[in-house]
Order: structure tokens, then sequence, then C-alpha cells
């Protein structure tokens, strides 16, 4: 799992680098410095990974890392959406460079394309579209959530570096409907726009585990042993505002596995009620012949 909470920040502060045939200027900067003030048309940063016992990158890096960038090209809006698509396994050992192409700039919508590469291979693709956030109505129609788990549901969940509680139990290979709640809350973050990159990180996790609720005898834990699977793309939208170090309840389930894939979507929503992100994930799962 991540060593740590801090470990996990730290990956979030991209590096500034030469976009391809574009000569480097300057030396390295944090994301959350003068690399936000580019005004070329493609900006490139790089991201070290987090120190993983395996060898293949968790795509919940590649999401926080897209949305970071994102969030350095576009300093002045915040994200509204991100839509990536995983190529080709990312390796651990080797820092992933995001190159940033702004393919639209308005004074209340911008639309970046991001592509994630190491050395010469392309690994990952979004779109991430950020804006300035807007007055309007502001009404939501969501079932009811229940209330937050006490302290004695709290799980350990790999790859999560903070609080977390459920009452599901998604390594339980016995079969149950493609349905689960999961809350957490994360330490506090000294930038807060960590916040939306560590959101989208945790999205990653448990969408292929609760697909497999259904099928009897197998359970999230199987992965690589009983089954292989890999995200095929992920789609986040946020809706308002949010804060991982409150506690949040992420809701999901899948409607369908079939064909070698399977499809799951969930919602974020605060403790009060209020919903705060929306996410879709597709991914291949395949059976022991």
């Amino acid at each position: 799992m991540a060593t740590d909470w801090r470990e996990l920040i730290s990956v979030l502060e991209l590096r500034d680098c030469a976009p391809i045939g574009v000569a480097a200027g300057g030396g390295p900067s944090t994301n959350r410095s003068a690399s936000a003030a580019t005004s070329s048309a493609t900006s490139c940063y790089r991201g070290s990974n987090l120190s993983l016992p395996y060898r293949r990158l968790f795509g919940g890096q590649l999401l926080a890392q897209f949305v970071a960038a994102a969030g350095v090209a576009s300093p002045e809006k915040t994200v509204r959406s991100i839509h990536a698509n995983f190529l080709r396994e990312g390796l651990v050992d080797e820092d992933v460079s995001y190159e940033v192409d702004h393919r639209h700039r308005g004074r209340s919508f911008d639309t970046l394309q991001i592509s994630a590469t190491q050395t010469d291979r392309l690994i990952a693709v979004a779109t991430v579209a950020m804006h300035v956030p807007d007055d309007g109505p502001d009404f939501q129609t969501i079932d009811p959530i229940p209330a937050l788990p006490d302290a004695d549901s709290e799980i350990t969940v790999s790859l999560l570096p903070w609080e977390v509680r459920s009452l599901d139990d998604l390594n339980d290979p016995a079969a149950a409907p493609p349905h689960h709640e999961m809350w957490m809350r994360t330490p506090s973050a000294d930038d807060p726009s960590a916040y939306p990159c560590v959101a989208a990180y945790a999205t990653d996790l448990t969408v292929i585990g609760t697909a497999l609720r259904p099928l009897d005898g197998f359970s999230q834990g199987g992965n690589g042993t009983a089954f292989h699977s890999a995200v095929t793309s992920h789609t986040m939208w946020f809706h308002r505002p949010l804060r991982t170090d409150d506690w949040l309840m992420i809701r999901q389930d899948s409607p369908i596995i079939a064909s070698g894939r399977c499809y799951g979507r969930g919602d974020i929503i605060t403790e009060s009620g209020s919903l705060v992100a929306s996410f879709a994930q597709e991914a291949v799962v395949r059976m022991p012949s």
C-alpha cells in the first residue's frame, strides 16, 4: 500500500518538464509554483510514483496526477470533469510525464487534453474540463444516506492510507447484490487543491470488486489469481467543492458485467447529504477458461 498520507501528497507535487519537441526552460518547481503562469498552449509536468510492492502503476495515482496537472495548467479555474482512458501498463520505477494541451480557453471554461507517458510509451490520456463556478439553482435528488458507521466498522483498504469505515466486505466471496458503501476521511492537506486529486484517487479502487459481488466464489481480493482485471476508462464529475478531510460516503453500484467487461458508477456524498461528485468506470475482467 502507499507508505502513508505524506507520500500520496508528495506524488501530487508535479515538476516542470519540457513538452515533446520543446527545449527545457528553467529548473524544476512544484505544482503550486510559477509553472502555473505558463502562457504556452502546451506545458509538461513530471510526477513521481507511489512505492508499491508490485511493478504496475495504480490507476488512481494517474487520475490524481491528471487532476493535479490540470490545476497547474489552468490555475484560475477548478476541475469540472475528467475522462481518462488507460492504454498500457505503467511501471512504478519510472516517473510519469504529463503533457497538457489547451484545446480551448474561455472566460468560463477550459478544455485540456493530457497525455501521460513514460519514456516514449503513451500509457494514458485524459480530457479534463475546467470552469469558473457560477450562480444558479442548487437542487439534488438522491436516496437518503445512512448514518456514519461507528468506529467498530473501521476497515483497512489497500492503497488508502486514511480512515475507512464500511458495513460491506468486498473480500467476502459469498454472492451479494452489486452495491457497496464506504465512508472515508483523510488527514488535512496544506493545499486544498489536493482534495479533488485525492477524491479521484479513491474512486479507482473498489468498482471492480462491487461488480463481482453477484458471482459466488469471487471477491475483490482474487485479482491476479481467481481472475485478471484492468481498468480501461474512468470518468468523474465534480458538482460542488469538496474536502476529503471531512467524512465522505462513496456509494457505488454495478448494473452489468458481460463480454469480459464490467461497468460501475458511484456518487461521493458528504455526511450532511450533499452530493459533491459522481464517477463511472469500465474495466476488463477475464475469468479462467
